[in-house]
Formats: structure tokens, C-alpha cells, sequence
């Protein structure tokens, strides 16, 4: 029913913010040819400051070889968006309703050979593909932002997703050089952004009962638990940290802890109070560097931990 993963060579992206962009900037890196598609020609500029941002890194991680923006074709018209798709990366906004209408769109316009891939962050495929002519090839393909060089894409597929789409999907993207976490169910939020909504919680927590600032905040995460996750996540960290004893120690030893009354993981009232102590604060780490400069530094610094690990890894 589907074509052979390796065979795929042109790709079309929906979506003209960071992930829409970011998902472009990633397979153009690979050398896929991309069609982007716009809802609107205004977009094209912030389209490609997202793009030109990107590309630096990827340069600096090293291209495949073809790879080019001269493949990158940018169109306003969904039907020639579609046209010769061959995999389709859907990054359109967050909104249930407006997902329904595209893909209903896009059922009826592409073969149902074509798998569609979803980078929503919460809503779940079942509810995206209620419209949809074909939903047995619609997929979830969520990314960690930024999409262009973080390499977590997890994918799960809807009630009335073909289980051959699933695992379709999961060969290409790690044939497009992501890393694929298969989810075993369908649940809002997946795995790595509920997990990473529960430190946001806590942040939200510390902050609103004055106990840290956003500055306190990001400093101890930083240096503390994120260089550490970039070699083991949170499971493996505490496994090794008990010696030869394992996790079985961390549990036995460290299990009632668990009942201390630490975390406040129920979501804070968003006080008018609490969202300007949270904008004040970013915005004084921020200074007056623009989003461009920022967004910059941060992938210069995320392109160094991935050399460093691919060095590392390789000897």
C-alpha cells in the first residue's frame, strides 16, 4: 500500500512558523526536495528568517550530500502544495477545527498511498482525522522544537490509522535522520512534552509563590539536570546515580520520598500576577536581543553538544 521509505525523495511541509520552517530546513539538509506551503504570501518572510536561521546550523552539522535550498519550491495554492507529494509534514496551527478542514482537503487531493505526518503538540489524530477520507494513513509525527536539529520525533497513530502507516512512518523518519520513539497508545501530550509540562508546572509553581525566579530557574536546570540528560534521561540517571545496587536501591532507598509533599504537579491559577512575573522575567534574561539572535545562539550551542556526542560516540 505504501511506497518503500527509501524511495522517497520529494516531501511537502505545511506551516510557515518555527516548526513548519524547521521541518523544511530538516529535510532540505537531507536533500529531499521540499514544497512549502503558505496560507498566505505575507508569511514568506518569516518563513525564511526560520529557514536562513536554520540553515547555519546545519551547515555546521554537515549536509547530505544533494543537499540545497535550490530544492526548496514555496507555493500558496494547497492542490499544487500536494502535487507529487510523496510524504507530507503537516505543522498548520493548533486548532482542532482548522486541522479537520485541512485534512479533510487533503484526503480528497492526495493518493491514499501518501502518508500525512501531524507535528501537533497535544491534539490527538483521532479527533484530527474525523474528516478525513482516508485517515487510515494519517499519523502523529510530533517534533522537539527546534525540528531541524533536535532528532525526538514521537509517532502514534489514530482509531482509524493503519498499523502499517505507524510503522511506515517510523522507518522514513529515521531514514530522514530522526530519532523515532513508537508510542505504544494514543494520550494528549505524548511522552517528552508531558514530561517536559510537569517541570514547566513546578517553574510555574516557584515562581508564583516566590520562591525562584525565571533566572533561578533556568540556571539550575542548565547546570544541573540537562547536561546530565544529554548522556541519560531521567530513568537511566537515577539507576546509575545508586551504584551497582540500580535503580532497586534509588526505589528502596529513596521511595518514600516520594510521599514528601515536593511537587505541586496540578497547574497553577495563571494570575494576571503570575504570566507578568513570568514575562518580566524572561524578558530581563532576554535584554534586548532580538528572537533571530537568540534562536541563533541557541542552535550554535545545541549544534556543539551534538558533534561533541557524535565524537564521543564514534571512538
Amino acid at each position: 500500500m505504501f511506497p518503500d521509505p527509501n524511495s522517497i525523495t520529494r516531501v511537502t511541509s505545511l506551516g510557515a512558523g518555527p516548526i513548519g520552517g524547521g521541518w523544511s530546513a530538516h529535510f532540505l539538509a537531507r536533500g529531499y526536495d521540499v514544497t512549502e506551503y503558505l496560507h498566505d504570501a505575507n508569511e514568506t518572510d518569516a518563513f525564511m528568517r526560520v529557514l536562513t536561521t536554520a540553515w547555519r546550523s546545519l551547515t555546521d552539522l554537515g549536509l547530505a550530500q544533494g543537499a540545497s535550498l535550490d530544492r526548496l519550491r514555496i507555493v500558496t495554492d494547497l492542490q499544487e502544495a500536494l502535487e507529487s507529494a510523496e510524504f507530507v509534514q503537516e505543522s498548520g496551527p493548533e486548532r482542532l477545527e482548522i486541522k479537520q478542514a485541512l485534512y479533510r482537503q487533503m484526503g480528497d487531493i492526495l493518493p491514499p498511498s501518501v502518508v500525512i505526518g501531524s507535528s501537533t503538540s497535544g491534539l490527538m489524530m483521532s479527533d484530527i482525522q474525523a474528516d478525513c477520507a482516508t485517515p487510515e494513513r494519517t499519523v502523529i509525527g510530533h517534533p522537539f522544537n527546534p525540528p531541524y536539529l533536535l532528532p525526538l520525533v514521537e509517532i502514534v497513530g489514530g482509531k482509524k490509522t493503519a498499523p502499517e502507516a505507524v510503522a511506515w512512518a517510523g522507518a522514513f523518519y529515521k531514514i530522514a535522520g530522526k530519532a523515532p520513539l513508537m508510542m505504544k497508545k494514543e494520550i494528549p501530550g505524548f511522552v517528552a512534552t508531558r514530561l517536559q509540562e510537569a517541570l514547566w508546572r513546578e517553574a510555574l509553581h516557584m515562581v508564583a509563590n516566590g520562591e525562584a525566579t525565571p533566572e533561578d530557574i533556568d540556571i539550575a536546570l542548565m547546570n544541573g539536570p540537562a547536561p546530565r540528560m544529554v548522556s541519560q534521561g531521567q530513568c537511566m540517571a537515577f539507576h546509575v546515580a545508586c551504584g551497582a545496587g540500580g535503580m532497586a536501591t534509588n526505589l528502596d532507598q529513596f521511595g518514600p520520598a516520594l510521599k514528601l509533599p515536593w511537587t505541586r504537579l496540578d497547574a497553577p491559577e495563571l494570575t494576571k500576577d503570575l504570566r507578568d512575573r513570568m514575562v518580566d522575567g524572561c524578558n530581563a534574561i532576554a535584554g534586548d536581543r532580538p528572537f533571530e539572535e537568540m534562536a541563533a545562539q541557541r542552535d550554535r550551542e545545541i549544534v556543539g553538544v551534538l558533534n561533541a556526542l557524535r565524537q564521543a560516540r564514534s571512538t
